[in-house]
């Protein structure tokens, strides 16, 4: 399957762990996101049929263009997961005029959701998987309780029965994680609101100083990051550090590290996902960040690139 360098590596260790080979197509430069361009030009590269599906990551917050790809995917019969983990509030308007939420489900086969701490909605860990499709759906109910469904049976064998029809997994999230869930999914929408008037501020003062995420027309940014680029991004987050400031980057592409480069994928050629690695840095974002907070960041790394 083909995914992002710029992403965790829970994003590609997914496929791992089923035994699939992982591929890395590169990122547009101006949006961060997965490159369509790339990924047709890797799949064209293969025989057909060498790769089996697609993984787009709506980094930061930003949607991908979930309609693109699923008309790449169709050409070439691939399935698509939406890994949408930063992005629960974030759409994009699709060619008919219609509002696509991320992980809708109307283009992927699946939209996957983090509980994380530090994401938009967070209830210790865990997650959520959506899906348009019936028998996917039954088939991830059944995965989450170690394959066993206690659906009725041909046959009468009473109320204590179940059956394990398939090897599954232990992957259920407690009431309680699943009460804080469910009351934060209803005040999403608000701290989404929040972290693009947080957004708004950081990027009227950088512009034309300070590169940041590009937001194509008609795409609506959940802000889970707000990521710049500078030259000098060691020297500025040791010094945002000084000032008590902690910045964070995102990410380490992931065919640097030391697994993926044992199996085969030191060298790759991703030229803009390695350069916005060596520039990227994510600046606090999150929905509790004050005015007055917010201005000290800034004229801080004013500040810094002032010296």
């Amino acid at each position: 399957m083909i995914t992002t360098p710029i992403t965790f590596a829970a994003t590609a260790n997914s496929a791992r762990y089923c035994g699939a080979e992982v591929w890395f197509a590169d990122i547009d430069p101006n949006t961060y996101l997965l490159s369509l361009e790339s990924t047709r030009n890797l799949i064209e590269s293969k025989p057909k049929g060498f790769f089996k599906g697609i993984i787009p990551v709506d980094f930061a917050g930003l949607p991908v263009n979930m309609e693109a790809f699923r008309a790449l995917a169709n050409e070439h019969d691939l399935w698509i997961i939406e890994d949408a983990c930063h992005a629960p509030g974030g759409y994009f308007i699709d060619s008919k005029g219609k509002k696509q939420r991320c992980g809708n489900g109307s283009y992927a086969n699946f939209g996957v959701f983090s509980f994380h701490p530090v994401k938009h909605i967070a209830c210790g860990e865990g997650g959520m998987i959506t899906t348009n499709s019936d028998e996917l759906y039954h088939k991830l109910v059944t995965l989450r309780t170690h394959g066993i469904t206690k659906a009725a049976m041909s046959e009468n064998h009473g109320g204590w029965f179940y059956e394990m029809q398939q090897l599954g997994f232990n992957y259920r999230l407690t009431d309680i994680q699943s009460a804080l869930g469910i009351t934060q999914l209803a005040k999403n929408h608000k701290g989404v609101e929040r972290r693009n008037e947080i957004a708004k501020k950081y990027k009227s003062v950088f512009k034309d100083k300070i590169k940041y995420q590009d937001l194509p027309q008609g795409f609506y940014n959940a802000h889970h990051l707000f990521v710049i680029e500078v030259e000098q991004r060691k020297a500025l987050y040791d010094f945002l550090r000084t000032k008590n400031i902690f910045a964070q980057i995102h990410y380490i592409p992931i065919h640097t590290m030391p697994y993926y480069k044992q199996i085969g994928y030191e060298g790759a050629d991703l030229k803009h996902a390695e350069n916005y690695y060596s520039k990227c840095i994510s600046l606090p974002m999150y929905p509790t960040l004050s005015e007055t907070e917010q201005d000290y960041i800034i004229n801080t790394i004013f500040e810094f690139l002032d010296e």
